[in-house]
């Protein structure tokens, strides 16, 4: 059969449900840090039901655009919910477990070869990455600049050709990997402090502690919400 006749789809309930807590966000002024309405309240206001409310909570946290702190309500992380679309956020899911097992493959013989062969040079531009990586943790940005520049750097100690060219191939889903582990909450500060330690390996050239703890931070990066998402589930309705 042709993919252009591949079944339609409806849009999801709770993807409206998204979209409608978008627009109220943005009537209402509301800030980073400011409480969404009860669920229940939401409920009632669209004529929905609670299971749909809170599947479209867990779209935006799994985003990281709320926070959901259990018992005390949904807060706001971000001045907008400029949300992806559903069907985007099912196919990185797809893929990012085979993109994070890559990353371990590479970024762990990298950081072994970075701690045997870095120069002055690269251990300069390891100090310069982690700098920009504090500054925009310290101006309440993620980091992902310093990350990227980051492991760039170690990739660039390393002096393997063919490993950067690989590493080159698949940056577009490593730079996916990368926000969806900083938009994780607390998540930018954590990553900062396991780079100090890979960058204190590879500058004792400690070969072995620099592949542990790339290793690491790799399966820190690896615990993302997004993965735990289904987004096809209807979450049970609360007890009582």
């Amino acid at each position: 059969m042709s993919d252009a006749l591949r079944p339609l789809s409806r849009p999801r309930l709770y993807e409206q449900v998204v979209q409608r807590l978008r627009e109220h966000v943005a009537a209402s002024g509301l800030r980073a840090g400011d409480r969404l309405p009860p669920e229940r309240k939401l409920a009632e206001q669209l004529g929905v039901s609670r299971a749909s409310v809170k599947q479209a909570i867990v779209v935006l946290e799994v985003q990281g655009l709320v926070e959901v702190r259990h018992g005390g309500g949904t807060y706001l992380r971000r001045e907008s919910l400029e949300v992806e679309p559903v069907d985007e956020l099912v196919e990185r899911k797809r893929r990012l477990p085979d993109v994070l097992d890559a990353r371990e493959a590479l970024e762990t013989k990298l950081a072994e070869l970075a701690a045997q062969r870095r120069t002055e040079d690269d251990l300069a531009e390891i100090d310069a990455a982690l700098a920009d990586m504090r500054r925009e943790i310290a101006d309440g940005e993620l980091g992902n600049d310093g990350d990227r520049r980051f492991h760039a750097a170690i990739t660039a100690a390393a002096h393997s050709s063919l490993l950067a060219d690989f590493m080159r191939t698949i940056a577009t889903e490593i730079a996916e990997s990368r926000q969806e582990s900083l938009r994780q909450p607390d998540r930018p500060t954590k990553s900062l402090a396991q780079h100090e330690r890979i960058a204190e390996a590879v500058r004792a050239g400690d070969a072995r502690a620099a592949v542990t703890a790339m290793r690491r931070h790799l399966r820190t990066v690896s615990r993302v919400r997004l993965l735990s998402w289904d987004p096809d589930a209807d979450p049970a309705p609360p007890a009582g």
